[in-house]
């Protein structure tokens, strides 16, 4: 048991369930403290448990993850489907905006302009093929999000820059951003003494 509460195929699936990305073994290893051996007989006991779940454990040479299994292939791309048949709405495009003007954006920083928690809109767009993730040069932690040629296409632009005020509204969203981005940095002031 993992601390007195997991198993450890339960606890590799938290971790990897979390993650929504594949891992390196190595990694996974290290924070669940498993030696590789333990790694992988908690890896072959989860994959056994996930039999017919609609989950599968899918693992390359140093590398693994949770996806759904071959058999729910007709249900998801029947999810897909729908989903990709459906208006954008008006969240989505908010973060379309937001990403447009700002010229990249993180999903902090789409939540901040928002208010709200963007990842669904997020995804949506993903998933649409309207933007697309690349790792931010300042943390290579988060994920900027860009404009594509696609979503371009579907506002009727060729570039970015034929956006209704574009070159202001892009210099005042990154105004913005640094500002806060500085004020993030300076120490709280209330817990002086």
């Amino acid at each position: 048991m993992i601390r007195g509460m997991l198993t450890p195929p339960a606890a590799v699936l938290a971790i990897l369930f979390a993650s929504g990305a594949p891992l390196e073994k190595k990694r996974l290893a290290a924070l669940l403290g498993f030696q590789e051996k333990e790694l992988a007989m908690a890896l072959a006991a989860l994959a056994d448990s996930l039999r017919g779940t609609g989950i599968a454990l899918v693992e390359r040479a140093a590398v693994v993850e949770l996806r759904t299994a071959p058999e729910a292939a007709a249900l998801v791309k029947k999810l897909r489907e729908s989903e990709l048949a459906r208006d954008l709405g008006k969240a989505s495009l908010e973060t379309l905006a937001v990403i447009a003007y700002e010229e990249g954006a993180t999903r902090g920083e789409v939540d901040w302009v928002r208010g709200v928690n963007s990842s669904a809109s997020l995804r949506t767009l993903l998933m649409r093929g309207l933007i697309e993730g690349r790792e931010d040069t300042r943390d290579k932690r988060r994920v900027r999000y860009d404009l594509t040629t696609e979503a371009l296409a579907y506002l009727g632009l060729t570039r970015a820059a034929e956006l209704p005020r574009h070159a202001e509204l892009a210099r005042a969203a990154k105004m913005i951003v640094e500002e806060e981005t500085a004020k993030a940095s300076l120490p709280d002031s209330s817990t002086e003494v």
